[in-house]
């Protein structure tokens, strides 16, 4: 089973119709897209470990973290290491595959099932909690940001050079 989440970011209008002047230009925009695929994805797991969403606020700490003094999101490294991208002509897909990553990334109240009860692993050997509910604040870790649109319009520079001058700046090809 694989989980899909799937979104637009704020501006992405913009850029879709500077990557399509691009393409209409006579440009193959599979390289670019592979390797600001490999930018987002490589930024994306640097906010694991900044603890950071892509607009660069700081995640809510998690209690496991706070009791055992880890890292937020980052307990066994399966979701950090589980990012993954892909580019073609058309798009540029970052993402992962991990079930709970959209929780984690929107937020959400998890529920027992009935009459039951959620049981819990307490940190450090301590037992176990039950309860009826837990709210997880979102913690956002996929997104375009202002470090990924700089390095974004860095490397349209570098690989239209002169035909992409607005390119992540809100203006026009």
């Amino acid at each position: 089973m694989t989980a899909s989440i799937q979104f637009t970011t704020v501006g992405a209008r913009q850029l879709e119709r500077e990557m399509a002047a691009l393409v209409a230009a006579g440009e193959d925009l599979t390289e670019f897209n592979q390797a600001f695929g490999l930018i987002l994805e490589s930024n994306t797991i640097d906010r694991f470990d900044r603890e950071t969403a892509p607009d660069g606020a700081k995640w809510l700490k998690s209690a496991r973290a706070e009791l055992e003094g880890g890292r937020t999101l980052t307990d066994t490294g399966r979701l950090k290491g589980s990012i993954t991208s892909e580019g073609d002509a058309k798009s540029i897909r970052v993402g992962t595959n991990v079930i709970y990553a959209a929780p984690h990334q929107f937020g959400a109240t998890i529920r027992a099932k009935g009459d039951g009860k959620l049981k819990f692993r307490l940190p450090g050997g301590l037992g176990f909690r039950s309860v009826e509910e837990v709210v997880l604040p979102a913690r956002p870790f996929l997104g375009l940001g202002p470090e990924d649109e700089a390095d974004g319009r860095a490397l349209a520079n570098d690989f239209f050079p002169g035909k992409a001058p607005s390119l992540f700046s809100g203006g026009s090809a």
